[in-house]
C-alpha cells in the first residue's frame, strides 16, 4: 500500500511547476531499483501509448513552416545518422561477434528511433522475445544516460537553441529522451529538435518495409507496424499552421501543456520498468556496440553542428 502511495506522490510532484523531465526519469528510476514497481501494467503499453499520444499532442505547438525550416536545416545530419548508424552498426556488430538479428535491432533503434525502430523491425527479421529485450534494453540506458548529459554538455559548450535541438535530435535515439533533454535545455530546441527527430522518424517507414519485403521473399509473412504518431504530429501542426484562425490558440497551448505533462509521466513510468534483471539481460557485447556506435554518432553529430551552425 505505501508503495502505491509513493507512486502518486511522485506523479504530483512530477506534473507540480518543481518537476522536470530529468527527475522524471530519475525518481522513476529511484523508485524501480529500491522500492520497486507497484504498477507493473502500467510500464507497459500504456506508457508506449501515452508517449505515442503526447508526441502526437506536440504538434499543436509547431508551425509547419518551422518543420520545413528545422527538416531543410537537418536533413543532412539525418542521413548521415541513419546511414552512418546502420553501416558502422554491421560492421562493428561483425567483429564483436554479435548476432545478426541483435545487430540489427541495436543498429536501427541508434539510426532511427531507438524502442520504435526496434519494435517495427523485430517483426520483419523475425527476432525472439529475448533478442528484442537485449537490445530494447541497450538503447533504453543510453537513452537514460543521454537524457542527464546532453543538456549538461549542452549548456558547458554555450550551445544555441538551434544546436542543441538538431544535436539532440540526431544523436539520442528515443523521441521520449530527444524530447525530455530539449525540454531540459530550455529556449526554442524543443520545437526544432521534435521536428526534426520526427524527420528522422520518418526514415522507420522504407527500412522497415525493405527489411519485411526482403524476409517476405524469404517466406516470412511478418507484419510491420510504422509508428502512427508520426502522422497524427503532422495533423496536429497542420492544424496549427492552418487553423488557428479558427480555432482559439489559447486551445492549441492548452493540448501542448497536457502534451508535456504526458511526456513526463511517461519518462517517470519508463524509468519505473527498468530492473536489475533487465541490466543482466543485456549483456556486454550488445551493450558495448550501441554503446560505440551511439558514441561515434553523437560525437560526429556535435562536430557538425558546432562546425557548420
Amino acid at each position: 500500500m505505501w508503495q502505491k502511495a509513493i507512486f502518486f506522490l511522485l506523479i504530483i510532484f512530477i506534473l507540480s511547476p518543481w518537476g522536470s523531465p530529468v527527475y522524471a526519469l530519475a525518481l522513476g528510476l529511484a523508485m524501480a531499483l529500491t522500492i520497486g514497481n507497484p504498477f507493473p501494467s502500467l510500464t507497459g503499453k500504456p506508457a508506449k501509448y501515452l508517449l505515442q499520444i503526447s508526441v502526437a499532442m506536440l504538434g499543436f505547438g509547431i508551425d509547419l513552416s518551422s518543420v520545413y525550416r528545422a527538416g531543410k536545416d537537418g536533413i543532412g545530419f539525418i542521413l548521415f545518422v541513419v546511414l552512418g548508424a546502420l553501416t558502422l552498426g554491421y560492421v562493428m556488430g561483425k567483429a564483436l561477434k554479435v548476432s545478426p538479428r541483435v545487430r540489427t535491432l541495436v543498429s536501427s533503434g541508434t539510426a532511427i528511433c531507438g524502442g520504435s525502430a526496434i519494435a517495427a523491425i523485430g517483426p520483419a527479421i523475425k527476432a525472439e522475445n529475448d533478442e528484442m529485450t537485449v537490445s530494447l534494453g541497450t538503447i533504453f540506458i543510453l537513452n537514460a544516460i543521454a537524457l542527464f548529459i546532453f543538456p549538461i554538455i549542452g549548456h558547458s559548450l554555450e550551445l544555441s537553441p538551434q544546436q542543441f535541438g538538431l544535436w539532440a535530435a540526431v544523436a539520442i535515439q528515443d523521441t521520449s529522451s530527444v524530447v525530455g533533454a530539449a525540454t531540459a535545455y530550455g529556449g526554442d530546441s524543443l520545437a526544432i529538435a521534435t521536428t526534426v527527430k520526427l524527420a528522422r522518424t520518418l526514415f522507420i517507414i522504407p527500412l522497415a518495409i525493405a527489411l519485411a519485403f526482403y524476409h517476405r521473399e524469404e517466406g516470412s509473412k511478418s507484419k510491420v507496424t510504422l509508428p502512427w504518431f508520426i502522422f497524427f504530429f503532422l495533423g496536429a501542426a497542420a492544424v496549427r499552421t492552418y487553423g488557428s484562425s479558427m480555432i482559439y490558440p489559447s486551445l492549441l497551448d492548452s493540448f501542448v501543456n497536457l502534451a508535456k505533462a504526458g511526456l513526463a509521466v511517461t519518462l517517470f513510468l519508463i524509468g519505473l520498468s527498468l530492473s536489475l534483471a533487465t541490466l543482466r539481460s543485456v549483456g556486454w557485447r550488445p551493450f558495448a556496440l550501441g554503446t560505440i556506435l551511439w558514441l561515434i554518432i553523437a560525437s560526429a553529430a556535435l562536430f557538425g553542428v558546432l562546425r557548420f551552425l
